[in-house]
């Protein structure tokens, strides 16, 4: 369990992070970038074994990491759109609603507990997403951008999904820091691909603030990718629980941190969503 209270908090900082770089007028997606590049570096730093490239591109995760590295950036970037043209809470209830993929998955793939207490608590969990993250008055005014948050639903979870197939079926027990960093690592590839198409039609502008930025952001990404996988590498912990209660948990805590450090609005419907967010993580769990 301590491994998912710790990727637990490292999203939560990554929250925190991504309203400092508002505040701060930081550019996001160089921000972005470059913490990819952290994380890449932490994953190679803290791997034990000696690097190998040509075994690394031969093992049978290998595929696996280069989609995932272009899935997050992509997903990502859908994120940033969506939250711009149709709404911060359209995006995260989309992100958010997503781990019904990956606990269907569990179920169905790996026929983990599916018992009524459990049932009734997704099902709460998912009503505390909803009512916590949605904003009054957030809805898709244009209808040419209801294609977005759906692609983020189904993107988001097909990751989840994903990280949790090649963790149990392909990876082995010390090559969880080398596959975070091959991930990261074609994330960082992608992303300075669309710096340099920046660059190229003009757009550029280097901002110093987001090296600091994209440090910090990327160890705090690093720590949510790698202690959720050992949490889904823990033998007591189902794959279907660990995602509700992450999501959940997330949610709870982001809006209780907008709430008394950021001073945003939490309107009674938001209030009652992180009230079931605590309900739904206790009925998951069975405590």
């Amino acid at each position: 369990m301590i491994y998912l209270l710790l990727s637990i908090l490292a999203s939560t900082v990554i929250f925190v992070l991504f309203k400092l770089f508002d505040k701060h007028k930081v550019n996001t997606l160089q921000a972005i970038v470059f913490n990819y590049v952290t994380a890449f570096f932490i994953g190679i730093i803290t791997y034990e074994a000696p690097i190998n490239i040509q075994a690394i591109h031969n093992t049978e995760w290998f595929y696996g990491a280069v989609f995932l590295g272009f899935l997050y950036i992509t997903i990502f970037n859908f994120m940033a759109i969506t939250a711009q043209r149709v709404g911060l809470s359209v995006a995260s209830v989309a992100t958010k609603m997503s781990v019904i993929i990956p606990v269907i998955f569990g179920i169905y793939v790996y026929h983990e507990s599916a018992g009524l207490f459990k049932i009734i608590g997704i099902i709460v969990a998912l009503l505390a997403v909803y009512l916590a993250s949605m904003k009054s008055g957030a809805r898709i005014k244009n209808k040419r951008y209801i294609l977005y948050p759906i692609i983020i639903f189904f993107g988001t979870g097909i990751i989840d999904t994903s990280i949790k197939y090649i963790e149990t079926t392909y990876l082995p027990d010390n090559g969880i820091p080398i596959f975070s960093a091959t991930i990261f690592c074609f994330s960082a590839i992608i992303g300075f691909g669309l710096l340099i198409y920046q660059k190229l039609k003009g757009n550029f502008k280097f901002d110093s603030k987001s090296l600091w930025g994209g440090f910090a952001l990327g160890i705090a990404n690093y720590a949510s990718m790698y202690y959720i996988l050992k949490a889904l590498n823990h033998e007591t912990l189902e794959s279907s629980t660990i995602f509700t209660v992450n999501n959940v948990a997330i949610i709870l805590l982001t809006s209780l941190l907008g709430y008394f450090l950021f001073k945003e609005k939490l309107s009674t419907k938001n209030w009652i969503g992180i009230s079931l967010a605590v309900i739904s993580i206790l009925l998951v769990t069975a405590l």
